[in-house]
Parts: C-alpha cells; structure tokens; sequence
C-alpha cells in the first residue's frame, strides 16, 4: 500500500471513529417491574409509555425497557427484586407490591412507584412532599375508597340484607379496606360476609360460598391479586347472577355491573412522566408524590339488565359512563 493511500485510509477510520462511538453508547434502560401479568396491564404499560414520549423519551430511541413481571406469583417478589437491581438500570418502575421489595434492596437506584395504597404508611416515602430517599411515584385513590363503593352497591341494589365482600388479606391496602368496609356497615346496619381470597381457585369457591349463604350483591376487593384476575372474578360472578361492584372501571369494561374508583391509565401516564424527569437528571427526593383524583363511576348497564336490575334515572346520572 502507497504512503498517501495509507494515510487517506486512517484519515477516513479516524473521521468514522466518533460516529461509531455515538452509536455504541448506551442508551439508559428502565426497568419495568410489576407483580401482574402483562395481557392484563396492556393498557397501563401503554399509558406509561405515552408518558414517556410526552417526556420526550421513546422506546427503542433513546431509551430501552426491561420487563420483570411476576405473574401474580407473589412468593417471587424478593428473588425478582434481586434480579432486577443486578441489571442496574437506570430507573425502576413498580407497583405497590413489587416496589416494596426494591425499595428494600436498594438505596441508590431511583424507584417510581404506582399505588392505590397509602405510601407513607407502607414504608415506601417519608411523606407525600418531600418524599425523601431514592422512591417517589403515583397515588392513585383506591383502597380508601371501598366505603364510597359499599355506599354506591347499596344504591344499586337495596334489597340485598346481605353483601358479601372479597379480600386478599395481609397487605396494608387490603387492610385498610376491610377496616373501612366493617366501620362502614355498622354505621349503616349492613350485614357483610367478609371472604379471605389468597388464589384464583379460592375466587370460585368465595363466590360459590356468597350465592349458598343467601348474598344479595358483592363487593370485589382492591389491590393487584383482583386486578389481575378481574376477567375470571367477573365471570363467576354473572355465572352466579350476583351483581357486583368493582374496584377500577376495567371491571366493568370486562362486563363487571359496576365499578368504582381511579382511571389507572393516567396515573401511570403520570408514572411515564416523572420517569423522564429522572432520567434528565431530577432526583426522586425532589419530586411529591403525586396524587391522581380522576376517579370514574362507571355502570354497565348491559350486565344489569341481564340480571333483571332497573335503576333510578337520577342515579344513572351520576356516573360518568353508562355501558350499553
């Protein structure tokens, strides 16, 4: 090779060096820890993701996910929580269960929660304002509301002398809830049948158990186990032609006869957001929690009609969606 070609042909690699540099960086990664499944959280995660391109990041672009979910398999939290944390990425986001466990293995590596719980109560943030440490997120109204939703069932059908409530036990959340739901019916005289759920197979017979012992309505209960086995919690109670009313207005969109509670999709929109803001430098200590107050009354008129229940138009009116 001549001198002058040799020399052109370094020049050329060297010119080409930078982009290939540029192109090798790294670009931060997220990673997406959840305690459900992903077909029943597709649109919460495309809700984050809005939040994310709203923020000015885009998948793929300049910012890649990892995805960790656990497949309300409960029991794999810690060990996940682990795995996750190896991988280092550069935010994590999670759900209330699943964020507890990162919040206990990790000080140093930003956390965004999304939660219908209470967060300072759970141990995830020092307070709402200044939440301190490596976690902030998204509170969305959930749990403190199963006293509204008895009201609403009440409303919906006042023949029932008896009202058969669901909960998974042993979290804060599902707690606070049955708290609220017995301070609540001895205030109104309504009697309730409180039914511990911990599997999906208990979902059957809970339900089995509610139509047997004479229950005029149900309640499903908060928190990620029901969610995330809403579409079989809602089949088995149409099975049993037992109108119930639910926690998020999924519920009803799956069928469910009425539900109650926060619009989920914008508060992980929310959750997509403050993911952005961290990645551009804002540390989760700087950031409030944010507390999302959409809530939706949704009713399905459709599933009410097959179980032969009319309501009061003034009632109708207030919810702000009637399925037809």
């Amino acid at each position: 090779m001549k001198r002058r070609d040799f020399i052109a042909l370094l020049g050329g690699a060297a010119a080409a060096w930078p982009h290939a540099a540029s192109a090798q960086q790294a670009i931060p990664v997220i990673g997406y820890f959840n305690s459900g499944i992903l077909d029943i959280q597709a649109d919460n995660l495309a809700a984050f993701r809005k939040g994310l391109n709203d923020a000015g990041f885009s998948e793929g672009k300049n910012v890649a996910i990892e995805f960790h979910w656990a497949e309300n398999q409960f029991d794999r939290l810690p060990a996940m929580a682990s795995e996750v944390i190896a991988r280092r990425p550069a935010v994590i986001v999670s759900n209330t269960l699943a964020a507890m466990h990162v919040k206990a293995a990790t000080t140093t590596i930003p956390i965004v929660f999304t939660t219908g719980s209470d967060p300072v109560r759970d141990g995830l943030v020092a307070s709402l304002n200044r939440p301190g440490g490596n976690v902030t997120g998204v509170v969305f109204i959930s749990g403190d509301l199963g006293a509204k939703r008895l009201g609403l069932l009440r409303q919906l059908v006042p023949q029932a002398t008896t009202i058969a409530v669901l909960i998974y036990p042993n979290t804060p959340e599902t707690e606070a809830e049955r708290k609220d739901l017995l301070a609540a019916a001895q205030a109104t005289g309504q009697q309730l049948l409180v039914i511990d759920v911990k599997s999906a197979s208990d979902i059957a017979a809970a339900i089995t158990m509610a139509a047997a012992r004479g229950a005029g309505a149900l309640l499903g209960g908060t928190g990620p186990f029901f969610f995330n086995n809403r579409a079989l919690l809602v089949e088995l109670a149409g099975r049993h032609a037992i109108p119930a009313m639910y926690s998020t207005r999924e519920y009803s969109g799956n069928g469910g006869m009425a539900s109650y509670g926060a619009n989920l999709p914008d508060a992980f929109r929310q959750a997509g957001i403050y993911v952005g803001r961290i990645l551009k430098g804002e540390k989760p200590a700087d950031l409030p929690v944010i507390q999302s107050t959409k809530i939706d009354f949704i009713i399905n008129l459709k599933t009410a009609k097959t179980l032969g229940l009319e309501f009061h138009p003034q009632l109708l009116a207030t919810a702000d969606e009637v399925i037809e």
